[in-house]
């Protein structure tokens, strides 16, 4: 596996991601179990976050505790729809980030994206300590992903400051990415078995997007 793809394996993360495959779930489960995943995931994604040493008064003593660098600039991405999900758990565990919300539906006859939306927050203080998480919970053909990540490249944010998580991914989509963008980290609960012939992750869960705001018909 390349070495900037990381699957956070544990065991309750396996239990919520099977709640999600059940195609009998509702979707009040279906949300629960994946904002359980989403916390996994997003402690996973932002442990590549630079710190600093910040001088500190406990109860007991002065001492220096590491803390994330204020510094830094830190764009959350998600791909709407389905990634919105997600950055309600990453706007809860990082309160100080920008969101950059990006719209994007899929031709079901080519599989490319089709963009729709680009929320910017402004001119970025410093690309080089911009650090930015791209949240889409399916990498299935990677064509979405590889314009998101394309977006943040064209502002000069480089590779190494960018993550992206998935709940599940598909071989032919961290293909993809990892060989157009060698050094960014892809952060993922599950590397599914291959692609069907329209494009859907398999086993995976169906249209996660569908699942998780009750549209499935």
């Amino acid at each position: 596996m390349n070495e900037n793809v990381f699957v956070v394996n544990h065991p309750l993360v396996a239990h919520n991601l099977a709640v999600l495959r059940d195609k009998n779930t509702d979707t009040e489960k279906f949300n629960h179990a994946l904002k359980r995943i989403a916390y996994a995931l997003f402690f996973e994604g932002t442990k590549f976050l630079p710190t600093v040493e910040k001088p500190i008064s406990t109860p007991i003593c002065d001492t220096l505790s590491p803390m994330v660098d204020p510094n830094i600039e830190i764009i959350v991405s998600p791909i709407l729809r389905a990634g919105l999900v997600f950055s309600d758990i990453a706007q809860e565990m990082l309160p100080f980030c920008h969101i950059h919300h990006l719209g994007m539906y899929r031709n079901e006859e080519t599989l490319e994206p089709i963009w729709y939306y680009n929320k910017m927050k402004g001119k970025l203080k410093d690309p080089d300590k911009t650090h930015v998480f791209i949240l889409d919970p399916m990498l299935a053909t990677g064509n979405s992903g590889y314009d998101a990540v394309h977006n943040f490249i064209k502002q000069k944010i480089p590779q190494k400051n960018m993550v992206f998580i998935s709940l599940i991914s598909a071989p032919e989509g961290i293909e993809k990415l990892t060989k157009a963008y060698p050094e960014l980290k892809i952060v993922t609960s599950k590397i599914d078995e291959k692609l069907n012939e329209r494009g859907y992750i398999v086993p995976g869960l169906g249209d996660a997007g569908d699942r998780i705001f009750n549209t499935v018909y």
